[in-house]
């Protein structure tokens, strides 16, 4: 971040003197202050980045600038500040014109001076002001709400100091039973609180639910061990007798708690605009016109602080619609805009998500209050499931819907909504379950108008997506970096798969998805024919499902696919000639055509004694020896001669491979947990020795790397891991498809607080998925990220079995685990395998060609200079 301003962008100094309507004046840089720095607030500041000609100050009461409110529960699940910051690192340095100031809390706007008091007395003038203030907590005017331990859910620093709480407290109340008072049950349900909701309406979410389908949310999120109190007005908050609080009902009724979190709604903040004589709405709200201006035109507002047509929109997608055209607006006051200028005019409110694991979705008139409308609706209470459509009077077309329990259709159902598509002549079976085999009737994403807004969070319509497939686009993944559409809450994701599958096939465009010339197949097809047809050899495999003799690509692909299915030694004389370099000679090949060896040291953790005899080995036998990232002991320099005799060394010291050559499980990281460190919650290096123990040398279509960390300071950089665990006070969160190198990606977390069972469980189901559905070298990340439905269909896989798939998964693993042999040690005593390692076929000779010199006290490899200068010295003593 800048902490000191350019000074030849003086905020204070008068940028031009052009009137508010007419194109600004060139002569200074453009002065813009945005109020706020929120997701709205942030993506605006993201929208004007790009332009030198401004000094855009933003001023962030908080802390920490912007981060994700959409996802703050996860904030208990085991995410920190940093995890949750919707702030690229060095975006700000990149932008020189950008200056962010933390815990500067605008206190007053004088309209006149065109400027802004902070609370702490100092001044920034501007040219152009955006409000980005957002809403604050409504809290209901009732005795007993500010006793110590009532809290609201807004910031960090509001969970924070509930997290705090909830270690002293054993029952926790929301009030509030809405979108936010749910999020707010779940995370005291995370911190192990008996956990009620107290809500005022007869129903949860009753804005977006009705009653059928508030009955059924009731039921799930009961059976999750959340207590629902409906229809309850608390009149006072007093003493408890065995607890900290008791809540009064006008009912005469009473709860007593140890915690209060109010999570009644939310208010905008509009006490800025108000004193300054901006025009503001009966009951709150800065009120803006089309292009997000207020009643001045100088000052634009966003966000929830914004009232249009009388309306607040409180959802994350209009915001960014808000701020998309407050920044064009801006920018358009210094050059002229190459096309019609965007407008607001209003947004839909239909909105789909996960409460407490529960899928919820609302869509337009879910009510069913517009005249004439009808409804249709779908309850099966054995599987909690609830599914409304309003129609309108003619029955072609939809007004709304309700989904609770299962809301795959949403996205489809939405757009039929938008596009007012018309609906098929029996709309009740698009809710309906499937009869007798038929198919439900299909929308379909082709009568879909380029204009259809696919992603409302990032403003991708179809013909975005369309523009992106004719670029060269032809998986979920490229899309999604070419258009950002499925990035943000990931919703889309089904639908944006769909249509991308739909535009491929309408170019004619065959995306082959066959491993090579030689086999007509994915990888993945490949190994279930492998699986299935119990083939056991590449030439099998080849025979019944090829052609031709195979190359580079299948033979190491089948033969990772057949280690991965039956865990045969890869030098198997069937399997051996399908090895590349690594795997055939058991080590990685360095640039001089020396080889590493690499040890397995589980969990990091390793003995005096093996440190001696590692030490010992690289003595003798003259090796270059480093500590790698993974907690190993790389020793490097081998000839392939001696790898056998290291590898005997290694193994009577107690070592194995630490099949650092093969694309498998390679290290489990730890930190050393509770065993030593103060904050350690859980023995990490003891679940870390366990997971690498039970997972080493699993084959897989590309490495995997695991760590384990005995508390959220992640010392063990778990959550940039294929598969990293973190330690929490009740069991063990699990994080998925993260990793570092040339793309790094942060892990994502699909479940919390597991216990060591259940952890081992997820891990084998989670590895044998992958194993059995990614493609060739692809790793963990990659394949989440063009896995269709995302993290969410995942952990539907993975933790409630959705495909039903479970036991075959464990069974798998079982297998793996269960026929474990050390690569190395089964390698030196077969006199056939050993025969292979000699530098030349027809002699015995060393590689007299290999050159090393030493530094910082070790050998390590020649130069070509340096071996040219030694090639000269003798011929120099001999003349």
């Amino acid at each position: 971040m800048n902490p000191q301003m350019n000074p030849e962008m003086n905020p204070d100094q008068s940028a031009n003197t052009g009137s508010a309507t007419g194109q600004e004046s060139t002569m200074h840089p453009l002065r813009v202050v945005v109020v706020g720095n929120g997701m709205v607030g942030h993506k605006l500041v993201e929208q004007l980045a790009a332009r030198p000609a401004m000094h855009i100050t933003v001023l962030c009461e908080e802390p920490r600038p912007a981060y994700d409110r959409v996802h703050l529960s996860e904030f208990f699940a085991g995410k920190s500040a940093q995890d949750l910051s919707l702030v690229e690192p060095g975006f700000f340095e990149r932008h020189p014109q950008l200056q962010l100031r933390l815990g500067a809390r605008a206190a007053q706007i004088d309209r006149a001076a065109r400027q802004v008091t902070l609370a702490d007395g100092a001044t920034v003038g501007y040219d152009k002001l955006v409000l980005a203030t957002g809403s604050y907590p409504f809290v209901p005017p009732l005795p007993g709400r500010e006793r110590p331990g009532c809290f609201v859910y807004r910031t960090i620093e509001d969970l924070e100091a509930i997290a705090a709480a909830g270690r002293q407290a054993k029952v926790g109340v929301v009030v509030g039973g809405g979108l936010l008072g749910l999020e707010a049950a779940k995370a005291l349900k995370d911190l192990g609180l008996a956990t009620h909701v107290v809500e005022f309406a007869p129903r949860l979410m009753a804005v977006q639910l009705d009653d059928g389908g508030g009955r059924i949310l009731r039921r799930k999120i009961e059976l999750l061990g959340v207590t629902v109190h409906t229809g309850r007005n608390t009149t006072a908050i007093v003493d408890g007798a065995d607890a900290r609080h008791r809540m009064q009902f006008a009912d005469g009724g009473a709860l007593e708690t140890d915690l209060i979190v109010f999570s009644a709604g939310i208010r905008p903040r509009d006490e800025l605009a108000r004193a300054c004589g901006l025009a503001v709405g009966e009951r709150g709200g800065i009120v803006i016109d089309e292009a997000c201006a207020t009643s001045d035109p100088d000052i634009y507002a966003v966000g929830e602080c914004a009232l249009y047509s009388g309306r607040i929109y409180g959802l994350v997608a209009p915001g960014y619609r808000m701020a998309e055209v407050a920044a064009a607006r801006i920018a358009a006051a210094l050059e002229p805009p190459a096309a019609e200028l965007p407008r607001f005019t209003g947004a839909d409110m239909s909105t789909k998500l996960k409460l407490m694991g529960v899928d919820v979705a609302s869509l337009g008139d879910a009510h069913g209050a517009t005249p004439g409308a009808l409804a249709y609706s779908f309850v099966d209470e054995r599987q909690q499931v609830y599914k409304k459509l309003v129609v309108s009077e003619c029955g072609r077309y939809l007004l709304g819907g309700v989904l609770v329990g299962a809301a795959e259709d949403y996205g489809s159902l939405l757009q039929t909504l938008l596009n007012r598509m018309e609906l098929p002549p029996r709309p009740e079976t698009l809710i309906l379950p499937p009869l007798d085999g038929d198919a439900r009737p299909a929308l379909g994403v082709a009568a879909l108008p380029a204009a259809a807004q696919i992603c409302s969070c990032n403003n991708v319509s179809k013909a975005g997506i369309c523009a992106a497939v004719d670029g060269g686009c032809t998986t979920l993944g490229a899309i999604k970096k070419a258009t950002k559409a499925a990035t943000s809450c990931g919703g889309c994701g089904p639908l944006v798969t769909q249509i991308l599958k739909h535009e491929l096939a309408a170019r004619g465009v065959a995306v082959s998805n066959h491993l090579c010339e030689h086999f007509p197949h994915s990888r993945q097809e490949l190994y279930h024919l492998v699986r299935v047809g119990n083939l056991r050899s590449f030439d099998e495999l080849l025979a019944r499902h090829g052609k031709g003799r195979g190359c580079d690509v299948c033979k190491p692909a089948a033969a990772s696919i057949l280690a991965s299915c039956w865990n045969e030694h890869v030098l198997k004389p069937r399997h051996a000639k399908l090895q590349d370099t690594n795997d055939y000679y058991l080590a990685n090949i360095q640039k001089d055509g020396t080889y590493s060896v690499i040890p397995r040291v589980p969990g990091g953790e390793i003995t005096p004694e093996k440190l001696i005899a590692i030490g010992e080995v690289a003595r003798k036998y003259r090796l270059y020896t480093k500590i790698t990232g993974g907690q190993r002991i790389d020793l490097l320099g081998a000839q392939v001669q001696h790898l056998p005799l290291i590898w005997k060394e290694l193994i009577e010291a107690g070592f194995e491979s630490g099949h650092a050559y093969g694309k498998a499980v390679r290290t489990v990281k730890s930190c050393v947990g509770s065993t030593w460190c103060r904050y350690g919650v859980q023995d990490s290096v003891g679940l870390a020795i366990e997971l690498e123990n039970r997972y080493r040398g699993i084959r897989s279509p590309h490495k995997l790397k695991f760590g384990v960390s005995g508390c959220t300071r992640e010392c063990a950089e778990a959550q940039g891991k294929d598969v990293g665990v973190i330690a929490t006070e009740k069991g063990w969160n699990l994080y998925v498809c993260g990793n570092g190198g040339v793309k790094p990606r942060h892990a994502d977390l699909l479940a919390a607080d597991l216990d060591k069972a259940t952890l081992l469980r997820y891990v084998d189901r989670f590895l044998m998925f992958y194993i059995r559905t990614a493609d060739r070298l692809q790793r963990t990340s990659v394949w989440l990220e063009n896995l269709e439905g995302g993290l969410d269909y995942l952990r539907q896989v993975v933790c409630d079995d959705k495909l039903g798939i479970a036991a075959g998964l464990e069974a798998e693993m079982k297998l793996l685990v269960d026929t474990y042999e050390c690569e190395w040690k089964k390698a030196i005593g077969d006199p056939a395998i050993l025969r292979r390692f000699r530098t030349f076929v027809n002699s015995d000779a060393a590689d007299a060609e290999l050159s090393f010199v030493e530094e910082r006290g070790q050998l390590r490899p020649a130069t070509a200079e340096e071996r040219a200068l030694e090639r000269q010295m003798p011929e120099q003593a001999a003349a």
